[in-house]
C-alpha cells in the first residue's frame, strides 16, 4: 500500500532548508554589524534546522534529488562560506592571510559535502560505516571554527583570540572536515526504554543551561565533541577487526568486548575442580610433610585442607 503525500506537505523539508540557508546568510550580516552573538546564534539555528530537514523528509516520504542537492548547497554556505565570513570579519581586519585562512575553510568544507554525497551512492560499504562520518560534518565544522570567538565573548580577550590561534585553529577544523577520521554520527543512535526517563531530565538540564548561559553551553559541547573523536576512532577499528559484531546491538558489542579484552589479559573463567598453581603446590607440601609424620599424619593433613579453606577433591588437576 503506497501512502501518498500531500503536495503542499512534500514542500516542507524543502522549506526547512531554505530557512536554515537564511538563517545562515545572516549570520554575516549580524557580523557586518557587530552582533557576533546573533551571528553564532544563527548558526547553530542553521544547525538545527538541518537536522531536522533530513529526518522529516523521510518522515512524510517526501525525499527528493532535488531536496538533497538543495541541502548540500545550503550546506555549503551555511557552515562554509557563512562561519568563515564571520571570522574574518571578526579577526582579520584585512588583512591577505585571514582571508587566506577563510578561503581554505570555505573550500574545504565544500569538499567534505562534495564527498559526503558521492559517499552516499556507495554501496561496498561494511555495515557498521552507517554509524560513522568520514571527518568532521559540516554543521559541526561551522560551529567548531567558531569556538575562538565563543570563549572571547563569554570571557573576553585571551589566547585564545590571538591572530595567530585563530588562523592555526581555522586551517586545524578545515583539515578535520576533509580527513578520513570517523566521527559518530547520531541518525544510528538509539537509546534503551529504561533510559528515556533520564535522558529527558537531561534534556530540561540542558535546555536550562542554554537558556541561562548559552555561550557557556556552546562550548562546553564544542570541547565535548572534540573529545569524542579519540573514542570514535578507537570504535571504529574495533569494528573494523571484529566482523562477527557488526549486526549485533550495542549490549551485545560490549559483551564481545570484555570477552576479548579478557583472553587479550590470560584471563579465564574459575574452575570448580581446579586450584591455582600456588595453592596446589603449598597443600602437596603440607600434605607430604604431615603423612611423615606418623600414624597421626592423616588426621592432621586434613586439618590442613580444612585450614586452606579447601576440600580433598580440589587439590587434583584435571
Amino acid at each position: 500500500m503506497t501512502v501518498r503525500t500531500n503536495p503542499g506537505v512534500r514542500l516542507l523539508p524543502n522549506a526547512i532548508t531554505v530557512l536554515a540557508l537564511c538563517a545562515g546568510l545572516s549570520a554575516v550580516q549580524f557580523a557586518l554589524t557587530g552582533n557576533y552573538a546573533m551571528a553564532i546564534a544563527s548558526i547553530g539555528i542553521a544547525a538545527v534546522l538541518d537536522s531536522l530537514d533530513g529526518r522529516i523528509a523521510r518522515l512524510l516520504d517526501a525525499t527528493s534529488k532535488m531536496g538533497a542537492e538543495l541541502d548540500s548547497l545550503a550546506d555549503g554556505i551555511s557552515f562554509g562560506v557563512a562561519p568563515a565570513l564571520v571570522l574574518y570579519v571578526w579577526h582579520a581586519d584585512g588583512e591577505r592571510i585571514g582571508w587566506v585562512a577563510a578561503l581554505i575553510f570555505a573550500v574545504c568544507m565544500i569538499l567534505r559535502l562534495a564527498r559526503f554525497n558521492t559517499l552516499l551512492d556507495d554501496t561496498e560499504q561494511p555495515p557498521y560505516a552507517a554509524e560513522f562520518f568520514v571527518g568532521v560534518p559540516a554543521p559541526a565544522g561551522g560551529l567548531l571554527v567558531l569556538l575562538p570567538l565563543t570563549l572571547s565573548l563569554q570571557f573576553g580577550e585571551g589566547w585564545w583570540s590571538s591572530q595567530v590561534v585563530v588562523l592555526v585553529w581555522t586551517v586545524a577544523i578545515a583539515a578535520l572536515a576533509i580527513s578520513r577520521i570517523p566521527t559518530l554520527s547520531l541518525k544510528t543512535v538509539k537509546v534503551a526504554p529504561k533510559a528515556v526517563g533520564p535522558l529527558l531530565v537531561l534534556v530540561g538540564v540542558l535546555a536550562a543551561t542554554i537558556i541561562l548561559y548559552p555561550l557557556v553551553a556552546l562550548a562546553a559541547a564544542l570541547l565535548l565533541y572534540l573529545v569524542h573523536v579519540p573514542y570514535a576512532v578507537r570504535r571504529f577499528r574495533w569494528l573494523a577487526r571484529h566482523p562477527e559484531a557488526w549486526d549485533v546491538p550495542a549490549r551485545e558489542r560490549r559483551a564481545i568486548r570484555r570477552a576479548r579484552s579478557a583472553r587479550r589479559l590470560g584471563l579465564r573463567r574459575p574452575l570448580r575442580r581446579r586450584v591455582a598453581g600456588a595453592a596446589r603446590r603449598a597443600v602437596r607440601r603440607n600434605g607430604t610433610h604431615e603423612v611423615s609424620q606418623g600414624p597421626r599424619g592423616r588426621h592432621d593433613r586434613k586439618r590442613s585442607w580444612r585450614s586452606l579453606g579447601l576440600r580433598r577433591g580440589q587439590g587434583r588437576s584435571d
